[in-house]
């Protein structure tokens, strides 16, 4: 968490072939990145996104790969655990983006939770549902996980009609 509150989350991809690489804008050596990406985002605990940066410092086509990043700017309003991933789809997909960035994009929802869950005891009392529960199969609410570690948010399963 930074000093005004608000998380930050940097994403990255390198993809590095160790053969040499013959692509259209010339040999890419053993070693040498094909593609180095970064995304840097920021965002509050509602998961809004206030800030959102795109670098493509490794490229396979120089000049042209790499002007892209400034359209990831749009990301800022969007909500990281609402739709997210669709309409990241939807904004960024074909020419509208690059699919390499697009699929680093996938993984920040996911990325941003556990940021968050790592500012908060995940068992502290609250009035709210841990927001954990009910997002994945092992912390579904009538799941043994939850009956041992969330008593108090366990709800029997219900019977098949």
């Amino acid at each position: 968490m930074r000093d005004d509150g608000y998380y930050e989350i940097d994403a990255s991809l390198t993809d590095v072939k160790d053969i040499d690489y013959p692509i259209a804008s010339g040999l890419r050596p053993a070693g040498v990145p094909v593609h180095v990406m970064r995304l840097r985002i920021v965002f509050d605990d509602t998961f809004t996104i206030h800030e959102a940066v795109a670098c493509s410092d490794g490229v396979p086509y120089p000049g042209y790969c790499d002007t892209i990043g400034p359209v990831y700017g749009k990301l800022v309003g969007l909500n990281l655990v609402r739709g997210f991933r669709r309409t990241i789809g939807e904004m960024f997909a074909d020419v509208r983006g690059c699919s390499h960035m697009t699929e680093l994009l996938n993984s920040l929802p996911t990325a941003a939770i556990q940021t968050v869950a790592s500012f908060r005891r995940d068992d502290e009392e609250t009035k709210d549902k841990p927001f954990q529960l009910d997002r994945c199969h092992a912390l579904e609410t009538s799941a043994e996980a939850v009956r041992i570690y969330y008593p108090r948010w366990y709800r029997k399963p219900s019977m098949p009609s």
